[in-house]
């Protein structure tokens, strides 16, 4: 038997990690400007997170669903206290996860069944979420059934006259794209869908997956624009690591019993986890410095003469050189050593570090980036 090889992988076997340093089975050190998809959040192997999850472990690991969990509920308060208004919360183990509910309940609470994304998304690879994912390659035919349009960021005209149509149960957005290769709307075009949504009952979901926990300089993206969003998904640096997602449903969509479930989600590990990596970045202040290094990233390129358009924000920042950057990306790793990301954009280099990245750290990057290109 072998592994079913749907990835492309480097000939790399990690077996240790602290901060941003990785170490392979032959003793070759990296640096982690990558973050496994910008899940590590808070650093490798942080002394909180490992006591926590320690510490839990030793306790009770998992029960279902069918008894309470004081951490759900801890983590549903830390989480509403970073939000204008109020916002429930279901667990669930993964950003497909997370958007596929956010989708399921969309179409629950309006009755519709068309789905608005936009050009260049990525939401997952799951039935509804890889149909709203702009990439053919991907979808299956069975999971082309289900009904998705596409227009691109700041297409006022179709936006209008789409929803006018009033057969779309949800509108979903990164406001800033991920695999798409960190495009971002303008901020009168998020005001736009948001009016939208409201003046045709349509429901807003923020793709939060990659953008949130702070990488943006903000705890959710979304927050840097003018959007009153009816879910909020998440996973990746939610959890450092650890499988955990979420949906906050805000306060005015009433639960009903079982119209959503989840073996895993939620359980004692994945909220000790979330709940370290909110102490974290509250104690060390990390968001703060995920805008602060935005700012020294966009220094650094101008001081060292990098040609490159910047795109992102925060610590979900790249450089889009106008030329694929496959050959740059493998010099980087292969001789620097150093680990950076990709888009289906090839022109782009995407640089996604945990939120302790620091000023020295981002320098030798965009040094190296400038000697190799």
């Amino acid at each position: 038997m072998s592994l079913y090889q749907v990835y492309a992988q480097y000939p790399i076997e990690l077996v240790s990690a602290k901060g941003m340093e990785l170490t392979d089975s032959n003793g070759v050190k990296y640096t982690d400007y990558y973050g496994g998809h910008a899940v590590i959040s808070i650093g490798h192997s942080h002394p909180h997170y490992v006591k926590s999850l320690t510490e839990q472990l030793e306790q009770i690991g998992f029960y279902s669903n069918v008894v309470l969990n004081r951490f759900q509920e801890e983590l549903a308060e830390r989480l509403n206290a970073k939000l204008n208004e109020d916002y429930a919360l279901f667990l669930c183990n993964s950003g497909a996860e997370a958007n596929e509910n956010a989708l399921k309940l969309a179409s629950f609470k309006t009755g519709r069944k068309k789905v608005l994304a936009f050009k260049g998304s990525f939401h997952g690879r799951t039935s509804a979420v890889v149909a709203a994912t702009d990439n053919p390659s991907i979808v299956a035919p069975l999971n082309a059934g289900h009904e998705v349009d596409f227009i691109p960021f700041g297409d006022h005209k179709q936006l209008e006259q789409l929803l006018a149509t009033e057969q779309y149960c949800t509108v979903i957005v990164e406001t800033i794209q991920g695999v798409g290769g960190l495009d971002q709307p303008s901020l009168d075009f998020a005001s736009e869908i948001n009016e939208q949504c409201k003046n045709t009952g349509t429901l807003l979901i923020a793709d939060e997956v990659q953008s949130g926990f702070g990488r943006s300089g903000s705890f959710f993206s979304f927050q840097r624009f003018d959007l009153e969003p009816d879910f909020i998904t998440m996973a990746k640096g939610m959890g450092n690591g650890f499988p955990v997602g979420g949906v906050l449903i805000h306060e005015k969509h009433e639960a009903v019993k079982s119209e959503l479930g989840t073996t895993f989600g939620g359980n004692y590990l994945a909220c000790r986890a979330a709940l370290a990596v909110l102490d974290v970045l509250e104690d060390e202040d990390l968001i703060a410095n995920a805008r602060d290094l935005e700012s020294h990233f966009r220094a650094e390129v101008d001081r060292l003469g990098i040609e490159a358009k910047i795109k992102g924000a925060g610590l979900m920042i790249g450089l889009d050189f106008g030329k694929p950057t496959a050959a740059l990306r493998k010099t980087l790793l292969e001789e620097s050593h150093l680990f950076v990301g990709s888009s289906s954009n090839p022109n782009v280099v995407r640089i996604l570090p945990p939120l302790n990245c620091t000023k020295e750290a981002l320098s030798t990057l965009l040094s190296e980036i400038k000697r190799l290109s």
